[in-house]
């Protein structure tokens, strides 16, 4: 090869290189891609511009929720207090304090009628002493009391079943012609259950007596105010004269002489001796045996 060939080659070889050096290919392609991009994004945020906003779905399910409790609010019925509280579980506590502490909650109604329309006989005293009642009805009240009737306790007192004080005045009055009307709420003490009652016979208030009873244990509490009532039946009862001999002294001493008797006895537990009233012919009852 030839000088001035060799000078050419040479010249050549480094335009070559001269051109590999200079990035001009890249600068385009980087100039490209960066246009593109450009372009992607403003054709989005376009896109973003003319699409609708979507509605809040929080608000939306909110909306939802709020709408369909007020529609079962206003068609589901309303739940019986009396079902609720038999589907409420078992409670683990008593629902209920010691009436053996705190009482009887069982005050007498207050009516909310006139006088005109109903008696309330938890305070009125309507018919009391307006006119003595009819002759028949009088002489079953008034009648002598029958010594076979009679009963006597260990310690000597006298009484008539408080059942038949109740045949007596079924007698004169009929059944449901007279009745008992609890004038207060019940009182319990430690040891007794007290409470008011009024006697009514033929719409007329006849007497007011408070009826005591006694009782051992706290599960004994409904019988004594069984038996609180029944002794007011008893005290009302003095008023209309039924049984009147069981409160006269001279009476109550002829009887215990001619069917009662004395008798020493051992109770059979403890074997305490003492002595006590039975009737003459009735013999020693359980805990009680007679000493010979």
């Amino acid at each position: 090869m030839s000088l001035p060939q060799l000078t050419r080659s040479l010249r050549a070889a480094e335009t070559l290189i001269c051109r590999a050096k200079t990035p001009i290919q890249p600068q385009l392609r980087t100039l490209s891609t960066f246009s593109h991009k450009q372009q992607q994004q403003q054709q989005q945020q376009q896109q973003q511009q003319q699409a609708p906003k979507p509605a809040n779905t929080s608000t939306t399910l909110n909306n939802n929720n709020n709408n369909s409790n007020n529609t079962q609010s206003t068609t589901a019925p309303k739940q019986d207090p009396r079902v609720s509280k038999i589907l409420s579980p078992t409670p683990s506590q008593p629902t209920t304090s010691n009436i053996s502490k705190t009482g009887l909650s069982d005050k007498p109604l207050e009516l909310d009628t006139t006088p005109e329309e109903k008696i309330d006989w938890t305070r009125s005293f309507h018919g009391l002493s307006a006119a003595p009642f009819p002759k028949e009805a009088a002489d079953i009240l008034l009648a002598e009391t029958d010594p076979e009737e009679v009963e006597i306790k260990p310690d000597g007192i006298l009484y008539l079943p408080e059942i038949k004080y109740r045949r007596i005045l079924n007698r004169a009055f009929g059944p449901g012609g007279w009745g008992l009307v609890p004038r207060s709420e019940s009182i319990v003490t430690p040891k007794t259950v007290t409470r008011e009652y009024a006697l009514v016979c033929n719409g007329r208030l006849v007497s007011v007596a408070r009826g005591e009873q006694d009782y051992f244990s706290p599960d004994g509490i409904p019988t004594a105010t069984e038996g609180c009532r029944s002794n007011a039946l008893v005290r009302c009862c003095k008023d209309l004269g039924i049984a009147s001999e069981l409160w006269d002294p001279r009476w109550i001493r002829k009887y215990k002489a001619q069917y009662t008797r004395e008798v020493f006895v051992e109770h059979v537990v403890n074997k305490r001796k003492s002595k006590i009233w039975v009737r003459k012919g009735d013999d020693v009852a359980y805990p009680w045996k007679e000493l010979k």
